[in-house]
């Protein structure tokens, strides 16, 4: 610049704005969460008239923790679900629950005692719920704010808990529906059973863990009939269960099955085998099973074949049988039949039965009309032998913490002094735990109360179907959408084969199953279950007043009987309800009960983790086909698992555990709501450091996006506003990506497809806008006065910034909340109270899409060819050129002709041919039939514009251009 020439940097239409390039967003996040329950936003969402409400019901977090990353995951998606439906025009409301009952937080107080030496069996049972009630509200006060700090909006100051004294008299009138509807029932039979926390358990409450147990191979007499050719051999049955031995009552095998006799010919020194012993066993498994009783192949012979028909009608003697001290326990012969679950796939090709701990036995004989003679009360709830079991008596299965009680190893050491044991060994295999205490559990036998999933029900609610389950099923299928699709053939064939459902716990924190029962009389007798209304509904009114505690206060059971029944005549059943009952039964107090609930109560949106196939959403869909003939949503949505960076499970033994506290403190929750957008939360999930760093990378990027935008708009007031049909074709070319855009983004959002939505709107923000469209229009912002050119960009950037930040507030709800007070401060001002701008049809435009698609093609093959030149130090930026681009198509050369493409292409001059392209143009071979000639751009640079102009230095003020002269002129700049 020559030093006449003026320095006209600050005649430039620089961007100007307070907007900060860092975001701070750890220690700036907790004033917007404070600006919002000042100003009420959540509440003032309610008041707007007019709008279709939009229910997502929360699944029910328990109350006993800190929250984990997965806690983060889920209620962020539901946040964006609530927070994109309300802003696309609905009612969209969120009351947060929390599930209270249970072995969760009993647990936690059995732990408290078990510290302090205190005995839980000499606590009065209504202190002991108190002090449970007390942990639990102590932790619903940690967790909300733990929750609301993650920018999750909702009805904090009243959610719904399943401790209230409502929920919980709700919860009893729904049970005391199956009460009364007939599907409630008391049975026997093996359920999931807990030694440890002396409960059973629902499918749902297990989880599977790699476990080493004990496998033995144990030796059943053929004892009759006495001159059967089988008389003396020996069935032989394997089990990984060797306490269930002593509960034996059968052995069966299977009507398909090849079995062989073996006889032993010889034995190595150690062994529990004997010359001449006879096996019965499956063809395909006498190898293996000889290998484990340590006898080589020459130890052994198979005598002939042992058709079905020879084992039907056999009767075998327990491996007990005449123990000395068995005092008898063991001395009837076991039953010996076919079976259709037995296989030759591994063991013997014959299970042995202990009916009371395994189901299909159970069912089995059930069947048969055996049960009574087949089931035994050998086993407690602390999973200890009755003590009055021979050989056995007070020996355990497990240890009070869940580990190898004494039982198996006295069982096998019995074994084998009476000669029943042939081999043992060890196994490692997935075996069901305890999700809680993490202690293996066992099938048992127990009284339970039940609702039976078949029962045909006379309730006037059969349009889904007459039972439960065609109820579920149905539902299934005719009234919810699934998303992923995958979870509608998970829960359907759950539902399709599960069992009836065991509703009792033998446990104290919960809602008792509020039923009596006639002493004396057998479940199946007539009149064995009081079914009353009146006395139901004294019930309910009590709990509504006075809380669940009040069915343990002495008097109780006068109290609701009253005076129509003798108290003396009924007992008083004090299980407490599945907890996943409790939170089934949630739509009926939340949806069905709440001012802020639905007049048909059922949800818009369930939506939580994949393992609530046979958690919440199992339970809510039974419980409601059971009350409400329905299943009580119409969209479930799943997302997965979250894993480390490597794809391993979290574990703080591996140390591999982000805690969402943490990444707010370093980022910023609006980082980890990002990462939740990012990913396809429908599959499992990976987060770690690494991870993090790429979200808050991305985050950086559209952050200048969004700060270019706001400091070009800086003194944009409606005088600017330009009409779309008077724009130039690149503004309306936006504008119909906009609308394009729009459309994708409602539907990714109505679709719970918010990763969708996040790469859409970033793309577009980072290469359609960033890199082509502000590149482009840079020159015009910052360099020309009142043009038209610049008023309809600035026009685009004030449509593009209501847009974006729109789209983005219910992902970034604090950086967008920043970015619209930036633009619209106000004490009353907030993103969140706007909804989506509505997209004009006539932004779309095809044609000229279609066109600007040319447009674009031919500037991708100028750029990579300017970059060679640079690269190679030709030049030193893109204004230095004037190429000469040569174009086959004639339509492409036309049209390249109507729009500013010098500008397009970011140089000073540009010609557009049709003529040959020389040898030595630019090619890309992506794009065909264009090529292009460097040229150094003719002329002197403007020092106002850079661009290099013949014109330069000829008009009014020096050194520039004529655009830049008028642009200094219409602003009064002073000539030197």
């Amino acid at each position: 610049m020559c030093a006449e020439t003026p320095d006209y940097k600050d005649t430039l239409n620089l961007p100007k704005t307070d907007f900060p390039m860092r975001a701070g967003l750890p220690k700036r996040e907790p004033a917007w969460l404070e600006r919002w329950e000042k100003i009420g936003v959540y509440d003032r969402l309610r008041e707007k008239e007019g709008r279709e409400p939009f229910i997502l019901h929360d699944g029910p977090p328990y109350a006993n923790g800190h929250l984990h990353i997965g806690h983060a995951l889920n209620k962020t998606i539901k946040d964006m679900i609530v927070r994109s439906h309300q802003m696309m025009g609905k009612d969209a409301r969120y009351v947060p629950g929390w599930d209270c009952h249970g072995l969760p937080i009993e647990w936690k107080i059995e732990e408290q005692y078990r510290k302090k030496g205190k005995d839980k069996d000499a606590v009065d049972v209504v202190e002991f719920r108190q002090e449970c009630r007390k942990f639990a509200e102590g932790w619903i006060d940690i967790q909300r704010e733990e929750f609301k700090r993650l920018g999750i909006t909702g009805n904090w100051p009243d959610p719904y808990i399943t401790m209230d004294y409502h929920a919980e008299a709700v919860i009893a009138d729904e049970f005391m529906k199956f009460l009364m509807n007939g599907t409630l029932y008391q049975g026997s039979k093996p359920v999931m059973w807990s030694p440890v926390e002396k409960t059973a358990l629902a499918e749902a409450e297990v989880e599977y863990h790699d476990k080493e147990s004990f496998t033995i191979w144990v030796k059943f007499k053929v004892a009759e009939p006495a001159d059967h050719k089988l008389a003396g051999a020996y069935v032989v049955i394997w089990t990984t269960t060797p306490w269930t031995i002593p509960s034996n009552k059968a052995v069966v095998f299977g009507q398909d099955i090849a079995y062989g006799l073996y006889e032993v010919t010889g034995t190595p020194e150690e062994s529990w085998a004997n010359v001449g012993d006879r096996f019965v066993l499956a063809d395909n498994l006498a190898g293996d099973v000889m290998q484990r009783a340590r006898l080589d192949e020459s130890m052994w012979k198979r005598v002939g074949d042992v058709p079905v028909s020879d084992l039907e009608g056999v009767g075998l003697a327990h491996p007990l049988n005449g123990a000395e001290g068995g005092e008898g326990e063991w001395d009837d012969l076991r039953d010996f039949r076919a079976a259709p679950f037995v296989t030759d796939t591994e063991g013997t090709g014959f299970v042995h039965c202990a009916p009371s701990h395994g189901m299909e036995e159970f069912e089995l004989y059930r069947d048969l009309g055996m049960l009574e003679q087949m089931i035994t009360y050998n086993v407690m709830d602390d999973g200890g032998f009755r003590a009055d079991l021979p050989f056995f008596g007070s020996t355990y299965i497990l240890n009070r913490k869940g580990k190898e009680g004494d039982a198996n190893k006295k069982i096998i050491d019995k074994l084998v002094e009476v000669g029943g044991l042939l081999a043992r060994g060890k196994i490692k295999h997935s075996y069901p735990h305890s999700w809680r205490s993490k202690a293996p559990i066992i099938y048992r036998n127990t009284p339970q109360w039940f609702a039976s999933v078949d029962r045909k029900l006379d309730d006037g609610m059969g349009e889904m179907g007459d039972s439960i389950r065609e109820r579920a099923l149905r539902s299934i299928d005719e009234l919810v959408k699934w998303t992923p699709q995958k979870g509608r053939n998970r829960l359907f064939s759950m539902i399709e084969d599960r069992p009836d459902w065991v509703l009792s716990r033998q446990r104290a924190w919960g809602v008792p199953l509020t039923c009596f029962v006639k002493k004396g009389a057998l479940p199946t007798d007539e009149g064995f279950l009081l079914r009353d209304p009146e006395v139901n509904a004294r019930v309910k009114a009590a709990f509504e007043e006075e809380g669940a505690d009040c069915w343990y206060l002495d008097g109780a059971k006068e109290r609701f009987l009253g005076d129509k029944y003798n108290a003396d005549e009924w007992e008083q059943v004090f299980d407490v309800l599945d907890v996943w009952f409790d939170s089934g039964s949630t739509h009926a107090f939340v949806l069905r009960d709440r001012e802020d609930g639905v007049a048909d109560g059922i949800a818009d949106v369930y939506m939580e983790g994949t393992d609530q196939h046979r958690g919440w959403f199992h339970s809510s869909l039974l419980q409601a086909c059971g009350t409400k003939g329905r299943a009580p949503y119409r969209n479930v949505v799943t997302h997965g698992f979250t894993l480390d960076e490597k794809g391993n499970k979290m574990s703080k033994s591996l140390g591999n555990t982000i805690v969402p506290e943490k990444v707010v403190q370093q980022y910023g929750a609006d980082i980890l709501r990002l990462w939740v957008a990012q990913t396809d939360y429908t599959a499992d999930q990976r987060i770690g450091p690494e991870i993090l760093k790429g979200v808050a990378d991305s985050y950086r990027r559209l952050r200048n996006t969004m700060r270019f935008m706001m400091g070009s708009l800086s003194d944009f007031t409606e005088a600017d506003r330009v009409d779309p049909a008077d724009m130039p074709e690149l503004e309306r070319w936006v504008l119909h990506r906009l609308a394009e855009l729009d459309h994708q983004v409602r539907k990714g959002y109505a679709e719970f497809n918010f990763q969708g939505v996040v790469s859409a709107v970033f793309n577009f923000a980072t290469v359609e806008l960033s890199s082509f469209y502000f590149d482009i229009r840079k020159d015009a912002l910052y360099c020309d006065g009142n043009t038209l050119r610049r008023r309809s960009a600035r026009t685009v950037l004030d449509i593009l910034f209501h847009r974006l930040t729109t789209w983005l507030s219910p992902v970034l709800v604090f950086t967008m909340e920043e970015v619209w007070l930036e633009r619209f401060p106000g004490d009353d001002s907030s993103v969140h109270l706007v909804d989506f701008p509505d997209t004009p049809a006539d932004w779309i435009d095809e044609p000229l899409a279609a066109k600007w698609a040319k447009v674009r093609e031919v500037r991708r093959v100028v750029t990579a060819a300017l970059e060679i030149q640079r690269t190679n130090k030709v030049i030193g930026a893109s204004l230095e050129a004037a190429p000469v681009v040569h174009v086959r198509e004639t339509d492409v050369v036309e049209a390249l002709k109507t729009v500013e493409f010098a500008d397009v292409c970011i140089t000073s001059d540009i010609s557009v041919t049709n003529d040959p392209m020389p040898a030595e143009a630019f090619r890309m071979p992506e794009v065909e039939g264009v090529g292009v000639v460097f040229e150094k751009a003719q002329g002197q640079k403007c020092q106002r514009s850079w661009k290099i102009l013949p014109d330069v230095g000829q008009h009014k003020y020096p050194g520039v251009c004529k655009r830049c002269s008028d642009a200094l002129e219409e602003m009064g700049y002073p000539l030197s």
